[in-house]
Protein backbone atom coordinates (compact mmCIF):
# COMPACT_ATOMS: atom_id res chain seq x y z
CA UNK A 1 0.00 0.00 0.00
CA UNK A 2 1.30 3.44 -0.98
CA UNK A 3 1.86 6.01 1.78
CA UNK A 4 0.59 9.57 1.51
CA UNK A 5 4.18 10.81 1.05
CA UNK A 6 4.84 8.30 -1.76
CA UNK A 7 1.60 9.33 -3.48
CA UNK A 8 2.54 13.01 -3.23
CA UNK A 9 5.98 12.34 -4.73
CA UNK A 10 4.44 10.27 -7.53
CA UNK A 11 1.88 12.96 -8.42
CA UNK A 12 3.79 16.21 -7.85
CA UNK A 13 6.77 17.00 -10.09
CA UNK A 14 8.25 19.41 -7.53
CA UNK A 15 8.07 16.79 -4.77
CA UNK A 16 9.64 14.25 -7.13
CA UNK A 17 12.50 16.61 -8.03
CA UNK A 18 13.12 17.55 -4.40
CA UNK A 19 13.14 13.88 -3.48
CA UNK A 20 16.07 13.41 -5.88
CA UNK A 21 18.10 16.53 -5.15
CA UNK A 22 16.63 18.01 -2.00
CA UNK A 23 18.65 16.09 0.54
CA UNK A 24 21.18 18.01 2.57
CA UNK A 25 24.14 16.37 0.86
CA UNK A 26 22.76 15.80 -2.64
CA UNK A 27 22.32 19.45 -3.38
CA UNK A 28 25.71 20.38 -1.91
CA UNK A 29 27.43 17.73 -4.06
CA UNK A 30 25.60 18.94 -7.17
CA UNK A 31 26.59 22.52 -6.31
CA UNK A 32 30.26 21.52 -5.87
CA UNK A 33 30.26 19.72 -9.23
CA UNK A 34 28.53 22.70 -10.83
CA UNK A 35 31.26 25.02 -9.53
CA UNK A 36 34.08 22.67 -10.67
CA UNK A 37 32.82 20.20 -13.29
CA UNK A 38 35.26 17.30 -12.72
CA UNK A 39 36.41 16.29 -9.25
CA UNK A 40 37.95 13.37 -7.48
CA UNK A 41 36.49 11.92 -4.29
CA UNK A 42 38.80 13.67 -1.80
CA UNK A 43 38.37 16.99 -3.56
CA UNK A 44 34.58 16.65 -3.27
CA UNK A 45 34.98 15.71 0.39
CA UNK A 46 36.90 18.94 1.03
CA UNK A 47 34.32 21.05 -0.85
CA UNK A 48 31.26 19.59 0.90
CA UNK A 49 31.83 20.84 4.41
CA UNK A 50 30.88 18.45 7.20
CA UNK A 51 30.07 15.37 5.11
CA UNK A 52 31.38 12.01 6.31
CA UNK A 53 33.03 9.47 4.02
CA UNK A 54 30.04 7.16 4.41
CA UNK A 55 27.52 9.87 3.49
CA UNK A 56 29.58 11.09 0.53
CA UNK A 57 29.91 7.56 -0.85
CA UNK A 58 26.20 6.84 -0.34
CA UNK A 59 25.11 10.18 -1.83
CA UNK A 60 27.36 9.79 -4.88
CA UNK A 61 25.93 6.30 -5.49
CA UNK A 62 22.38 7.63 -5.22
CA UNK A 63 23.07 10.57 -7.53
CA UNK A 64 24.65 8.17 -10.00
CA UNK A 65 21.56 5.91 -9.82
CA UNK A 66 19.33 8.95 -10.45
CA UNK A 67 21.38 9.75 -13.56
CA UNK A 68 22.63 13.09 -12.24
CA UNK A 69 26.28 12.23 -11.60
CA UNK A 70 28.68 10.13 -13.59
CA UNK A 71 31.61 8.19 -12.14
CA UNK A 72 34.60 7.40 -14.32
CA UNK A 73 37.22 4.98 -13.05
CA UNK A 74 40.54 4.99 -14.90
CA UNK A 75 42.53 1.74 -15.14
CA UNK A 76 45.65 3.14 -13.49
CA UNK A 77 47.74 2.29 -10.48
CA UNK A 78 46.87 3.81 -8.11
CA UNK A 79 43.23 3.88 -9.27
CA UNK A 80 41.81 7.27 -10.22
CA UNK A 81 38.07 8.01 -10.06
CA UNK A 82 36.47 11.25 -11.23
CA UNK A 83 32.93 12.52 -10.72
CA UNK A 84 31.02 14.97 -12.86
CA UNK A 85 27.45 15.98 -13.62
CA UNK A 86 25.64 14.16 -16.41
CA UNK A 87 23.66 16.05 -19.02
CA UNK A 88 20.62 15.67 -16.74
CA UNK A 89 22.64 17.00 -13.82
CA UNK A 90 23.88 19.95 -15.87
CA UNK A 91 20.26 20.72 -16.79
CA UNK A 92 19.91 21.81 -13.15
CA UNK A 93 22.43 24.64 -13.76
CA UNK A 94 19.87 27.43 -14.37
CA UNK A 95 17.89 26.34 -11.32
CA UNK A 96 21.00 26.22 -9.15
CA UNK A 97 22.14 29.64 -10.38
CA UNK A 98 18.75 31.18 -9.68
CA UNK A 99 18.57 29.58 -6.24
CA UNK A 100 22.07 30.87 -5.47
CA UNK A 101 21.06 34.41 -6.48
CA UNK A 102 17.99 34.16 -4.26
CA UNK A 103 20.13 32.83 -1.40
CA UNK A 104 22.59 35.72 -1.71
CA UNK A 105 19.71 38.23 -1.49
CA UNK A 106 18.27 36.45 1.54
CA UNK A 107 21.65 36.34 3.29
CA UNK A 108 22.18 40.05 2.65
CA UNK A 109 18.69 40.89 3.90
CA UNK A 110 19.25 38.91 7.12
CA UNK A 111 22.63 40.54 7.60
CA UNK A 112 21.19 44.05 7.22
CA UNK A 113 18.34 43.52 9.67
Amino acid sequence: METKEQKNIAECPVAYALNLIGGKWHFQIIWALYKKPVQRYNELKRRVDGITNMMLSQSLKELEQYGLVTRIQYPEIPPRVEYSLTEEGRALTPIISELARWGVKQMAARKDS
